[in-house]
């Protein structure tokens, strides 16, 4: 019985199993997946153009997500505000992250990016709490655009039953995290630090992060660069669908973004490679697309956005003076940083002023 026990907890016999496994799976895959033939020669009749074009517009929309979340970052903090070259580097920075790395470590990258640079200009203390409400923040003004689409595509698309209880979920769990966020935002300038502890304080300055929330103006504009990132996505949609001669009507375009940003929503492993092009094929082979053809785009266009965030992200990764070594520790080692309690003012009677480090009397 010992024996069995030393087998079971052996590193070996973990390795074998994984191994059996993925080959299993890989088998089952290739035998009763598509014609991989066919999968293959649609790569073969590829219109570059067109996918130079999808290139474009998912820059396009990179450029104006970021510029929503600078707008989210200017309520979060007192002025000098970062500029936006500072926050459209950071911002490329993690979507190289996760594009590379498992889960969304991007999103605790950028804010690891902006802290650094931060602290190079005497600003870095405190920050990284409410950058972390930002991201947060910019990320609840994706539901802005994901609810129009989701009306568009409910009354114009070809919608697969499966699909129909998966965008129901998350419209229930969406609007269950902007209500919470909502009712925990308060803008920086309406409450101080003062005579908080230091757990509240980190508190307090990453609901500063959901500020933007309570501020009608700036929270439109915010909104406002997110439809206009999500509506350049469609057309890389549409766009790289031309690439692979597929003429599916517009609503398919917004059927397949719709399902790809779902099944990406919870990356499971790198790329959720295979989960999203079934996302992407499955919806495709209502309109007629043949299962190899739409294999082939699924993988297509995951690599075009995929060149997008790598691309320019590992460019501003270099700008930044950062290694990918150093990217995969940025997350661990950007630990929340307690804002200094403020110094004590001189006493009426003329008594010698007390630091916060604590002075004996």
């Amino acid at each position: 019985m010992s024996l069995l026990k030393r087998i079971a907890k052996s590193q070996w016999t973990r390795v074998v199993v994984v191994l059996l496994a993925a080959a299993g799976l890989t088998a089952l895959v290739w035998w009763r997946g598509p014609d991989w033939h066919q999968v293959g020669h649609a790569f073969d009749k590829v219109q570059w153009e067109y996918v130079f074009a999808a290139i474009g517009f998912n820059l396009l929309s990179v450029v104006l997500r970021a510029a929503a979340w600078r707008t989210v970052i200017n309520q979060a903090m007192d002025e000098p505000h970062p500029s936006y070259p500072l926050v459209f580097s950071a911002f490329s920075v993690g979507l190289f992250a996760n594009a590379v790395l498992p889960g969304r470590i991007g999103e605790l990258a950028r804010v690891a990016v902006l802290t650094r640079k931060l602290r190079l200009q005497g600003r870095g203390n405190g920050t990284w709490a409410a950058l972390v409400g930002t991201v947060f923040a910019h990320r609840l003004f994706d539901l802005v655009p994901t609810i129009g689409l989701i009306a568009y595509v409910l009354a114009t698309a070809k919608i697969p039953h499966w699909a129909i209880s998966s965008l129901i979920i998350v419209g229930i769990v969406g609007f269950g995290l902007l209500a919470f966020a909502f009712m925990s935002a308060r803008h920086h300038g309406q409450s101080g630090l003062e005579g908080l502890g230091p757990a509240r304080r980190l508190v307090t300055m990453a609901r500063f992060g959901l500020g933007v929330l309570h501020r009608p103006g700036p929270a439109a504009l915010a909104a406002f660069f997110q439809c206009c990132g999500w509506l350049c996505q469609f057309f890389a949609v549409y766009v790289a669908m031309r690439a692979f001669d597929i003429h599916a009507p517009f609503p398919a375009a917004g059927l397949v973004l719709l399902l790809m940003n779902v099944a990406t929503l919870f990356p499971l492993w790198p790329g959720n490679i295979g989960l999203l092009q079934a996302a992407i094929a499955l919806p495709l082979r209502s309109y007629g697309v043949a299962a190899g053809t739409a294999i082939a785009y699924g993988f297509g266009l995951q690599a075009i956005e995929a060149s997008v965030g790598v691309g320019v992200g590992m460019l501003f990764l270099a700008r930044e003076g950062l290694s990918f070594a150093m990217l995969r520790r940025m997350p661990d080692a950007s630990e929340a940083e307690v804002p200094d309690e403020p110094e004590e003012e001189p006493s009426q009677d003329g008594g010698e002023a007390r630091a916060r480090a604590g002075v004996s009397g």
